[in-house]
């Protein structure tokens, strides 16, 4: 089986924001990680026995609620602590999102992997690399799994997150596209949302159509955010 065979990796749309949670794993092993689990946790896991996976982690790219569950708009949304119920599993998180991602979901320490940007996790055969790309907030990330990119919030199809939220930062998100952008044309991004006109994309692709990752410099991308 070459490397592509290999991998699994399912884009699954949930919840009422257009929210894309992703499973990555290995063909060989059946173990898998999830990336982002909110608002249907149930439904989740029922996609995972009826596919005979084995949960390994969950991966978060960052502690909004409705990426990794917690208080929403006077609501509550499903998500990491009602995974760790009947799945005690470690959740990885940037070292800087850390503690926003307690605050929000209510998790413990013990439950917590911190990460840095370039550290690995072995999924069965398959690795994930941790890349760090603050800008929509400051320990946001993505992954990187052989030729794909899950993105989060950082990029998405048709435009990026937005850096007008606490925590957020403009010229953080400028230097983490430019990052971005220097992936192979060949990478293939999966966003966070499904905002695009499609729901996955190559960089190359991307890049030809979203704007944010053609801006020249950084006082063009002050002038154009308004920062």
């Amino acid at each position: 089986m070459n490397n592509e065979q290999e991998l699994i990796i399912e884009q699954i749309e949930i919840g009422p924001m257009q929210n894309f949670t992703y499973l990555v794993g290995s063909r060989t092993t059946r173990e898998v990680v999830v990336v982002d689990p909110a608002w249907d946790v149930d439904g989740l896991l029922k996609h995972l026995a009826e596919r005979e996976y084995i949960l390994s982690g969950a991966l978060i790219t960052h502690y909004h609620p409705d990426h990794c569950g917690g208080a929403y708009g006077g609501h509550t949304v499903e998500g990491i602590a009602e995974l760790l119920e009947t799945h005690p599993v470690r959740v990885y998180t940037h070292k800087e999102e850390a503690d926003g991602l307690k605050k929000v979901t209510g998790v413990s320490e013990t439950d917590i992997i911190r990460v840095e940007s370039g550290d690995k996790l072995s999924v069965g055969d398959v690795e994930v690399e941790f890349l760090h790309t603050p800008g929509h907030t400051p320990g946001s990330q993505c992954f990187r799994i052989k030729n794909t990119l899950v993105s989060g919030d950082t990029l998405f199809i048709n435009g990026c997150g937005r850096v007008d939220l606490p925590g957020s930062n403009s010229e953080d998100m400028y230097r983490s596209l430019q990052k971005l952008s220097e992936l192979p044309e060949e990478t293939l991004l999966l966003p966070g949302h499904n905002y695009g006109h499609v729901p996955n994309a190559t960089m190359g692709e991307t890049k030809e159509q979203n704007t944010y990752l053609r801006v020249p410099d950084l006082e063009t991308w002050k002038a154009i955010m308004g920062s």
